[in-house]
C-alpha cells in the first residue's frame, strides 16, 4: 500500500529531514538476526560476529527516523527491548554498553495489533507507546484513480532513468486503454505488483506506446 513511501514522506516533511531515514522489515529478517540488526553488537561478542562490531538500525537512525515495517511479527523478547529503548532513549548493543539515541519511530503492520494485544502476542504497553497517531492506508483498489496516476509516474521515472543512462529518445507512453485496465484491476499485490507489471510492460512494449496487452492482467 506504500507504507514505506508514506513514512519517508512524513520524515522528509519533519524537522528531522536532514537526518537518516532507516527502514527495516521485521518479518523479512530471521528472528536469530533481527536482534543484532536492530541493536547492533560489539566486535567478538558472539561466534560469527564481525571483529569491528556493527551499528544497529537504531544507532544508524540516531537523530532521524526508524521505520519498523510489519512490527506485528516482532517477537515478545524484542518488543521488550524496543520498549526499553523508547522509554529510556538508550540502546544497548549485544555485548556492549548503553548508548544514547534520539529516534522517531514509525511502525506499520498489516495485522490487527489490538487483537494481538488481547491474544497476548503483542505487548500492551508497547502498543500504547507506539500508538500516538494511527493512520490507515487503504489498499490500492480502494484509492480511486491512484493506480493510473502511479502507473504514469512510474513510466515517467523509467524514461528519466533511461535518459540518464544515455538511452536516446526514451519516451515510453501509456495509452488510455492501459489506464482503464489499471483502474479496473483489483491489484491484490498493491503498489509492488503495480510497479512490477508496469516495468515489465515497458520492457515488453515493441514501440513507444505501452498498451493494455503489455500489462498482461488476463
Amino acid at each position: 500500500t506504500g507504507k514505506e513511501a508514506f513514512a519517508k514522506a512524513v520524515h522528509q516533511a519533519s524537522t528531522r529531514a536532514t537526518q537518516p531515514f532507516i527502514a527495516i522489515n521485521c518479518a523479512a529478517i530471521p528472528e536469530t538476526l533481527i536482534e543484532s540488526e536492530l541493536f547492533g553488537y560489539r566486535g567478538g561478542s558472539f561466534t560469527g560476529a564481525r571483529r569491528e562490531g556493527m551499528r544497529g538500525k537504531l544507532q544508524q537512525a540516531d537523530g532521524g527516523t526508524l521505520f519498523l515495517d510489519e512490527i506485528g511479527d516482532m517477537s515478545l523478547m524484542l518488543q521488550t527491548r524496543l520498549l526499553r529503548v523508547l522509554e529510556e532513549r538508550t540502546v544497548v548493543p549485544i555485548g556492549g554498553e548503553a548508548q544514547a539515541v534520539d529516534v522517531r519511530v514509525i511502525s506499520a503492520s498489516h495485522r490487527d495489533l489490538e487483537a494481538r494485544v488481547h491474544e497476548g502476542t503483542f505487548r500492551e504497553d508497547l502498543y500504547y507507546r507506539l500508538n500516538g497517531l494511527q493512520i490507515t492506508l487503504p489498499p490500492l483498489r480502494e484509492r480511486g484513480d491512484d493506480a493510473a496516476l502511479l502507473a504514469q509516474a512510474m513510466v515517467d521515472e523509467l524514461n528519466r532513468e533511461a535518459n540518464a543512462r544515455g538511452v536516446a529518445d526514451a519516451t515510453k507512453q501509456i495509452g488510455p486503454n492501459f489506464l482503464r485496465e489499471c483502474l479496473a484491476y483489483e491489484w491484490p499485490g498493491n503498489v509492488r505488483e503495480l510497479l512490477n507489471r508496469v516495468q515489465r510492460a515497458a520492457i515488453m512494449a515493441e514501440g513507444e506506446l505501452i498498451s493494455e496487452r503489455d500489462l498482461e492482467l488476463g
